[in-house]
């Protein structure tokens, strides 16, 4: 029926870690200062209606100060949390990390990658942010080996785990120009075929619940994102933040948005998961935003792991897993 790590019903990205790896890695959040084209007017100026970059990292992750501060700092934030860990990954979140001259890429990334706990790199980027010549880098960075940073200990690989996370939020063009994204679905295609072509592990983001799509439209992009070439994914219900221009559309036409209490999110995301391939890892299946920044909290303050295990036990109740009702093409 299914063989996911851990023995649960999805696979989850964290057991996915533990088999090809043999260990947990963390991640630690870090600002590096990168701007969006889509803030500074080179694709648009704004941003995307939803964003509100400061309500998605945590307080340690600080535009200016240095990698390294930040990289001791998420050790300790997370050291209680995850006492086993040993090794982590340097999680380029905020804004779009590819997007500057390929110098200061390197710089940046080769300054991460030095740091003596650290084994591998996520970069969260946009699909307009990418080229031949970074992803050709990062290829050739994936396949360097780790003494090269002068790593110490029994590490369980060889080269640093390279990891390219796309903002992708929605298939449908009409949506993604709604929200001011600035590109459209074919963008991030090729984006992510450009990627996995050069052997990288490819994740992506999409929000559930953005103005005008209605369920069933969820669900229809699902054969849609497993058709894409991506190693995970990530879901995250859409949050309204305060101050954002999405704020104000929903306070203007809130019927134009499709709005979960948790048992209908965790139906939705059942659905969702016996939809898509089954060998898609499943990064994150909702988000969390600190109170400050939203008007309500329509799930009160169950934490990610509450909901995971909630996850589980409605799969288990339903009797069914991811992959269930994959069609997978003919070939």
């Amino acid at each position: 029926m299914f063989d996911f790590p851990d023995g649960k019903r999805y696979n989850t990205f964290a057991g996915h870690y533990k088999r090809v790896y043999g260990e947990r890695l963390q991640k630690l959040v870090i600002d590096a200062g990168f701007g969006c084209p889509n803030r500074d007017g080179t694709v648009g100026s704004g941003g995307c209606t939803y964003c509100d970059n400061a309500a998605f990292h945590p307080g340690y992750s600080t535009a200016g100060k240095s990698l390294f501060a930040q990289i001791d700092e998420g050790i300790e934030f997370h050291r209680k949390r995850y006492p086993k860990v040993r090794h982590y990954l340097a999680y380029f979140q905020a804004y779009s990390n590819t997007y500057g001259p390929l110098g200061k890429l390197k710089s940046l990334y080769e300054e991460a990658l030095s740091h003596p706990a650290i084994v591998g790199l996520v970069i969260g980027t946009r699909p307009d942010c990418v080229d031949d010549g970074k992803l050709d880098y990062l290829a050739s960075l994936a396949s360097t080996s780790l003494d090269k940073f002068s790593k110490a200990g029994d590490l369980p690989f060889d080269n640093p785990v390279i990891r390219i996370e796309y903002g992708i939020e929605s298939c449908y063009d009409f949506t993604l120009k709604r929200i001011n994204r600035g590109h459209d679905f074919d963008c991030a295609r090729r984006a992510v075929e450009m990627t996995a072509s050069r052997g990288l592990h490819v994740g992506a983001h999409f929000i559930l619940g953005l103005p005008g799509e209605t369920r069933e439209m969820l669900l229809e992009q699902c054969p849609v994102i497993s058709s894409l070439p991506l190693n995970s994914v990530k879901f995250h219900q859409l949050q309204i933040v305060k101050g954002t221009r999405m704020e104000k559309e929903y306070s203007d036409n809130p019927g134009e948005f499709l709005r979960f209490g948790l048992d209908d999110y965790l139906d939705l995301m059942t659905d969702i998961l016996e939809r898509l391939r089954p060998d898609l890892c499943i990064e994150r299946i909702a988000g969390e935003v600190p109170p400050r920044f939203v008007s309500e909290t329509p799930w009160g303050l169950i934490r990610n792991d509450g909901i995971l295990k909630l996850m589980d036990k409605h799969l288990e109740e339903r009797d069914t897993f991811q992959g269930r009702l994959y069609d997978r093409p003919s070939v």
